[in-house]
């Protein structure tokens, strides 16, 4: 398996709802066009391809000066366990640069992985849960 990876590629939203279906995410997959604007408003975004399969994604917002907000880690559960999701979000801290904070949200069944890829345990962060 060669994975390559790609900075800010253009990507079709049905490809990154696949993914994100396929990667067990709770994304508003079926709704292409929400798809398509969370794409089209990150600034920074990595990809994982194995040949012509988008088999990971990490998608985020950057000052690239003092914060950086992951919002999305998606690895399709195929290619799973395999280093792909530490690259990405390694390629995410080197693209928005060492000046920069890394925050982001984690799903409870996730929340493990972080700390192992070099991320601390926040206890002063806020959420207003938005609609549906």
């Amino acid at each position: 398996m060669v994975i390559t990876y790609k900075i800010n590629a253009k990507i079709e939203a049905h490809l990154l709802a696949e993914l994100f279906t396929n990667a067990g995410l709770s994304r508003p997959v079926d709704d292409l066009n929400r798809i398509k604007k969370m794409i089209d408003n990150a600034n920074l975004m990595v990809t994982a391809w194995d040949g012509e399969r988008l088999v990971g994604a990490a998608r985020a917002l950057s000052d690239y000066s003092y914060c950086t907000y992951i919002s999305d880690l998606a690895i399709d559960v195929e290619y799973q366990n395999h280093g792909i999701g530490h690259e990405l979000v390694n390629e995410i801290i080197k693209q928005a640069g060492d000046e920069s904070n890394f925050i982001l949200l984690s799903p409870p069944e996730t929340i493990e992985y972080y700390p192992k890829i070099g991320f601390e345990i926040a206890d002063n962060a806020f959420i207003v849960t938005r609609k549906k």
